[in-house]
Formats: C-alpha cells, structure tokens, sequence
C-alpha cells in the first residue's frame, strides 16, 4: 500500500463572486474542515500570500487575486476537534429577508471561532440552518458587546451592505456607559488608531497621530444621553453616551473614549480597573457597550431600513440602580 501524499501549497483564484470578502472567510469557507485557530494562524505567520505578497485576515480580496495555500498539516488531536460541529443555535432575530438577517447578539458570545474560541455566532447558525444556502458576518462585534449584528444570505447582500459602510453610507449608533462627566461640547472625536499585538500575539489597539503611517484615521460621534454625578458611596461620576461611528476600525469606539479620559464601565482591556472592580460589587458585571441602533439602504429594495435593539435587561438593571 503506498503512503498517502503528503500535503502540497495550493493556490486558489478569487473568483468575482468574492470580490470585496475578507480573507479570514473566504478562507474558512474554502478550507473546509481545517479549525479555525488554524485558519488564523497560517495567516498571521504570513504563510498565506496574495498575488506573492503578505496580507491580513481583515484584508478584503478582488477578484482574480491568487492566493498561496500552505501545506495543511492537522494534528490528530486537532482533526478530532475539527469533527465536533459548533451546536446549532439560533439568535433573537430583529429583521430577516431573502438576503439579509439581523440579530440581537448577547454579550460573551464572540461572532466567530478563531483565536481561542472554537465557535460562535455564524458557525452556531449555519449549523441552525442547515438548509441556507449562505450565511455570512457583514462585519463584526466584539465578544463583550450585545447587539445588532448583521449576516447576509446572498453574496451580493454581502458586497452591497459592505460597500456601503465603507463609503461611510450607513448609521450605527452604540450605547456606552462611561466613567466621568463627559463634556457636552465634545461632540466629535477624529483620532487615528493603530492595530499592534502582544507579546502573547493578542491584539490591541492605541490612539495615534494622524501622521503617523501605521495609524487609520477613525471617526466617532457622541451624544450625551444621561449622565449620573459621583456617589455619596464613592461611586464615581458616570455618563450614558450615543455614540455613532464613521469608521468601522478594531475597537474604535473602547480606544476613543478611553483616550479621551472616560473608559467604558467593564472594559478589560482599555478601562479603569480599579474603578471596574469597584462596579462590579455594585452590579455592572459586564463591558457597558451596545450595538444599538443600524441605518442602511436595502440591498434588495433600495429601501431605507432602519432597525433597533433595545439594551438587554442586565444593563437595563444598572441603569435603573443609578
């Protein structure tokens, strides 16, 4: 009996139907099977090329682009992982057609597998949907944050909805609790930001000077809903935020305010933490970060669509405790 060839580099040809989708799926969708985890780490170690060069999970691709596939070598281990499907479930569902799906993500669930997550969002309802022809993130949130989500069925829906953010044609508006009084004339925050890893190749991000070449320019508007002054407890001032970006970048909205001198309440990554565990004791057990409201044009009718997800009951509460 011979031995079965070894795995060989293959190169895949983006065709136009995938023009403007991210590599990151593109690649999990072509490379069926393979975990996640996998995905990204070929990617991240720069063993995937595009047309011979390096290129980002988050880059999106063009049609005719050719894509270096590296020898998929899997561990048995890994293989017998990749046997366990994601468990179907579905999410509260705030608008649905032939093309589009909008849902109420809940906080601690991440959009996708990758990075330490086995599964999420979109492998949890391809496996609810068996019978879908396509379902795939229009763009994304992060794990802590609740809310809106979109996941388009055809990809043309996908391209037409992505466009649209990109050329900055669509509305989305989070709810932020922050810590301090935030100023009411401060209403716009243009600053750049720049993507880096740690040491343990975890992403984080940073305010930056807009002539700096690895910044993005970023911009969010904010509106003050409510604000709360200090506590006789020693609670600290607190501001309920509307904030509407611009720009869709990593963690836009957390660095924003963070560099402005208001962290969100119960962010891990760029808060207070001093103040967060304090919060905590009081019932803020969670970032207090919501994808709430959404304006786009259908795709399919050409109709303004404008959709709403109210704040889950767990903010509800602390906003009702102050």
């Amino acid at each position: 009996m011979n031995p079965p060839a070894a795995p060989a580099v293959r190169h895949l040809t983006v065709d136009e139907e995938s023009q403007g989708q991210r590599l990151d799926n593109f690649l999990i969708r072509e490379l069926k099977g393979v975990p996640k985890t996998h995905v990204y780490r070929i990617i991240r170690s720069g063993e995937v090329r595009r047309n011979k060069g390096r290129v980002s999970a988050d880059d999106r691709l063009n049609a005719g682009d050719v894509l270096r596939i590296p020898p998929i070598r899997l561990s048995a281990a890994i293989e017998a992982k990749a046997e366990k499907p994601a468990p179907a479930r579905e999410f509260p569902v705030v608008y649905e057609d032939d093309g589009l799906l909008a849902i109420d993500k809940p906080a601690g669930v991440a959009v996708h597998g990758g990075s330490g997550v086995s599964f999420g969002v979109i492998e949890q309802l391809r496996r609810a949907r068996p019978a879908a022809r396509l379902l795939e993130l229009v763009h994304r949130l992060d794990r802590e944050t609740s809310g809106l989500l979109l996941i388009a069925k055809k990809k043309s829906v996908l391209k037409a909805v992505q466009d649209q953010f990109r050329e900055r044609e669509t509305g989305k508006t989070y709810l932020a609790l922050v810590v301090g009084s935030w100023p009411a004339r401060k209403k716009v925050i243009d600053v750049s930001l720049h993507k880096f890893l740690l040491a343990d190749g975890e992403r984080r991000v940073r305010a930056t000077t807009a002539d700096d070449p690895d910044g993005m320019r970023a911009i969010s508007l904010v509106k003050v809903a409510q604000q709360w002054p200090a506590g006789a407890d020693g609670r600290p001032a607190l501001s309920l935020l509307e904030v509407t970006i611009k720009t869709g970048r990593t963690h836009q909205i957390r660095v924003h305010l963070a560099s402005a001198g208001h962290p969100i309440v119960g962010d891990d990554k760029y808060g207070d933490f001093e103040i967060n565990r304090q919060l905590a004791r009081a019932g803020f057990k969670r970032m207090f970060l919501h994808a709430w409201r959404l304006h786009l044009r259908n795709p399919l009718t050409q109709q303004p669509l404008a959709l709403s997800a109210e704040l889950p009951q767990e903010l509800k509460s602390c906003i009702e405790a102050l």
